[in-house]
């Protein structure tokens, strides 16, 4: 049964960051309205670099199919942590509305990062 469940949250996990990825690259999704001023700087900022936006797009469909294969789940949580540091972090000084979701997130990704300790126990 936790093997099911943990199956469960890795995928919709994975296609939620698979997701976040290709709205970067296609931008299927439009931004919402009214976001705060900050936030659209901060979007402004990371577009002016030209390959940062893209390289955390990357990253997040690459991580998001790897956390949705059992073998390579650790991997995937590994490489998403450092994001989803970030989305917290926005979200702590910019947004605060949206912290909830992203504390959940970090959440199941540390829980799943403890779920993996076993194949993540060798970088230490």
């Amino acid at each position: 049964m936790k093997r099911k469940i943990i199956s469960i949250v890795s995928i919709l996990f994975g296609l939620l960051f698979i997701n976040s990825g290709l709205n970067k690259f296609f931008n299927y999704m439009p931004m919402p309205e009214d976001l705060p001023q900050e936030v659209q700087d901060l979007f402004a900022a990371l577009m002016s670099f030209g390959w940062l936006l893209p390289l955390i797009a990357l990253v997040e469909i690459i991580a998001g199919i790897l956390v949705m294969i059992p073998r390579t789940q650790a991997l995937g949580y590994i490489m998403i942590f450092p994001i989803m540091v970030g989305i917290v972090l926005t979200h702590i000084v910019n947004m605060p509305e949206g912290l909830l979701m992203a504390v959940i997130l970090m959440i199941i990704n540390i829980g799943m990062l403890y779920e993996n300790r076993a194949k993540i126990k060798p970088l230490f």
